[in-house]
């Protein structure tokens, strides 16, 4: 196993539609190779997410653990270590929801970004077998996040009001009392 490069915003693979896997590709070494690559790579940054375009492969997987254990994310609901082929997002509630967002692919920076509450996830699993899993609240924002990637899609693009992007030292002092007043969770891909 290997710590992967992590592309960082302005690198073209970044901004591109990332391309579907076939069944053969999601049984090959090399797709598990990547799979067990990209959950030590995340591990290693401290990340709940990675996106295979953050390693420079534009293909449409992407992994999301986040423990409930985390103190960084006191109150989410957990999620296993799961693998995600091919997803295909469908907004169940489009109430929107604001967290603090941050990526590995944009790093130092937080932006303040609203997204629905609620989501279905219709993907394939590592071992490309069909699956479906309902996401609402902080969770649901994770999901959203991760799989913006597979569309070439950063959360920057995403925000309403750019004067919410911050560096993370200004975010500390200046937004993160904000949040805990208002209840705006924060995420770090």
């Amino acid at each position: 196993m290997a710590i992967l490069k992590v592309a960082r915003m302005g690198h073209p693979v970044l901004r591109k539609v990332a391309r579907k896997l076939t069944a053969k590709e999601i049984e090959s070494d090399k797709i598990q190779s990547l799979i067990e690559n990209m959950i030590q790579t995340m591990h290693e940054y401290g990340g709940i997410g990675l996106a295979a375009p953050q390693v420079h492969e534009s293909i449409q997987l992407a992994i999301i653990e986040l423990d409930e254990q985390n103190d960084r994310y006191e109150g989410a609901k957990g999620q296993a270590l799961e693998v995600y082929i091919n997803p295909k997002i469908t907004v169940i509630d489009t109430a929107e929801q604001a967290f603090w967002e941050g990526c590995l692919s944009v790093p130092e920076l937080r932006g303040l970004v609203h997204r629905p509450r609620k989501i279905q996830v219709d993907y394939l699993n590592r071992k490309g077998k069909a699956k479906k899993i309902v996401a609402e609240g902080f969770l649901a924002t994770v999901f959203q996040h991760e799989l913006d990637h597979l569309s070439g899609m950063l959360f920057i693009q995403r925000m309403k009001e750019m004067s919410k992007l911050s560096f993370i030292d200004e975010y500390q002092r200046y937004w993160a009392k904000d949040e805990e007043d208002d209840s705006e969770g924060s995420l770090e891909d």
